[in-house]
């Protein structure tokens, strides 16, 4: 859907058949709800622009641009990517869906590793817009520009991760907030439930239209220096106090599960899925407009 939007022909390929026929069953369903958003325009013309493709190798005759996105292990991309390079075109860029592997770890082994990066999305990438480009030494420079083009084309808001580590920038800041969350609802200080009232309706709403430095460099009359002047002893005593936190415990597993599913039961997660998406559609066309309206 997203690279279809931007006006390509997209090709789907898929070891089991049924999976290409369930994403296009999800492709249709989905296109004229984000058509209603004003999310997008035409979506018979995106839908006609996705087809299934009845091998790998039909898959990838004649494309510019390719993106895995299979199982999150090495092993079984490292595999794959060795197939895809003797079908691809030479000049195509080979991409990598991954949250967290590093590019050196999937591509290392191929001959033409200089065409090969990260292309990080985040789910459900057709309304989220975030994509972090993440090459590895070998990675040529013209490739990450040429996916950041390909990416920004595509109604996507690409970033650059200019030295690669696991888990990229969103990850490791997503993990970084899982963890001290996880170590808080175990220790006794918030329920779950609490816990996510405090992001959704605290942190969520600044950071749903600025950044964590935007944020506090607005939280302070003179701006960031001054914020951290007041502020920046705290930030580094708490710090300090999670890096010596003892770890989560696997419990936690548990705990969590028990008072979610008390809320949403295993049966209604689908559905619970599909309000998500609705409510990110209807955050992605007012952001969308506020955008439009202010510039910014």
């Amino acid at each position: 859907m997203v690279f279809a939007r931007g006006g390509h022909d997209v090709l789907l390929w898929d070891q089991d058949e049924a999976q290409v026929r369930k994403a296009l069953d999800h492709i249709a369903t989905t296109l004229p709800l984000m058509a209603a958003e004003g999310l997008i325009e035409n979506p018979g013309a995106v839908t006609a622009r996705i087809r299934g493709a009845p091998s790998l190798a039909a898959a990838l005759d004649g494309v510019g641009f390719v993106q895995e996105n299979i199982v999150e292990r090495a092993e079984p991309k490292q595999r794959l990517f060795a197939e895809v390079e003797g079908l691809a075109p030479r000049g195509a860029i080979l991409s990598s869906s991954t949250s967290a592997i590093m590019p050196s770890i999937i591509f290392g082994g191929l001959a033409s590793r200089e065409r090969c990066l990260v292309s990080h999305p985040l789910n459900p990438p057709h309304l989220a817009p975030i994509v972090e480009l993440c090459g590895a030494d070998f990675t040529a420079a013209d490739v990450i520009e040429r996916a950041r083009v390909f990416m920004a084309g595509c109604a996507m808001s690409p970033i650059t991760v200019k030295r690669e580590i696991e888990g990229f920038i969103l990850n490791r800041l997503q993990l970084a907030v899982l963890n001290e969350a996880f170590r808080l609802i175990a220790e006794g200080y918030v329920s779950a439930e609490d816990l996510d009232k405090t992001v959704k309706d605290g942190l969520a709403l600044r950071w749903s239209f600025m950044g964590p430095i935007e944020t506090i460099d607005l939280n302070a009359p003179a701006g960031v220096a001054d914020y951290l002047m007041r502020y920046g002893p705290t930030i580094r005593r708490v710090g300090e106090s999670q890096s010596a936190a003892a770890p989560w415990p696997d419990t936690i597993a548990q705990t969590l599960d028990t008072e979610m599913r008390a809320a949403v039961p295993a049966g209604k997660l689908p559905a619970a899925t599909e309000w998500r998406d609705k409510r990110l559609m209807a955050l992605a066309a007012h952001k969308r407009e506020q955008e439009k309206k202010t510039g910014r």
